[in-house]
């Protein structure tokens, strides 16, 4: 199981918001690029970075960060945020970033979704961000009437191969992962692979998490708990490994 440390990016700084909430925001770095390498020296295999102003406005407004990460890093990145265009996915594969996910644009439009997995095949991933077992968009501002595990089915069919499921309730809580939901999303699909995030909180958290890993569930992001030192992510990475 592969950790991801997460690097949330708003106003062109690192920041954690609790359970999405643009008014609840902690600042942690202000470059970006430093705080990648720093998690690439501390022993991170791949980053999860998200555009929260383009998670928010619906258009990507931190890219030019992005792309400087993905130069300056030898590690795999994964990113997501404001991603509506065919455009906006061929500019950041071909500006390095090696995994791009999509969240509200698919529920909109599988059509659309189909169109672009079959172009880039594994280098889409789809967040599915939940509250109460239902689907959220719109940068997690409002619930659609989608439950997370027919969803789940569903991308499975169309040939998506990553699924980053969140608890939105967990998310900077600090309160541990949703195991319940998570397996039922592992459960829910068979060829899938899952990346379980929010509520991560401890070494024993993923240690918990990793129990899924035969289910399908083959990493998991940390944000709050390795900026404020409860996980340590070099101890972390070897042990889980």
């Amino acid at each position: 199981m592969i950790i991801f440390p997460a690097i949330d990016i708003k106003d062109g700084k690192v920041v954690r918001l609790v359970q999405g909430k643009f008014d609840q925001v902690t600042e942690y770095g202000r470059d970006p690029v430093v705080m990648a390498r720093f998690w690439e020296t501390e022993g991170a295999e791949w980053l999860h970075i998200v555009d929260l102003d383009g998670a928010k406005d619906g258009v990507i407004r931190n890219k030019n960060i992005i792309l400087q990460i993905a130069r300056t890093v030898k590690i795999p990145i994964e990113m997501g945020g404001g991603i509506r265009t065919k455009e906006d996915i061929k500019s950041l594969i071909d500006g390095g970033v090696s995994r791009v996910i999509l969240g509200t644009k698919v529920i909109q439009d599988l059509n659309f979704l189909k169109e672009i997995v079959g172009i880039w095949g594994d280098k889409i991933a789809v967040s599915l961000d939940c509250h109460n077992g239902m689907v959220a968009q719109h940068g997690w501002v409002s619930t659609s009437d989608v439950k997370a595990t027919v969803f789940a089915k569903e991308l499975e069919q169309i040939g998506v191969k990553w699924i980053i499921f969140t608890d939105i309730a967990r998310d900077g809580m600090m309160t541990g992962p949703n195991m319940a939901a998570l397996e039922a999303i592992a459960e829910s699909v068979q060829h899938v692979n899952i990346i379980a995030s929010g509520g991560v909180s401890s070494l024993e958290d993923l240690k918990q998490i990793k129990t899924l890993e035969l289910k399908g569930v083959v990493g998991a992001i940390t944000g709050k708990a390795i900026y404020e030192g409860k996980i340590d992510l070099k101890k972390a990475t070897q042990e889980i490994r």
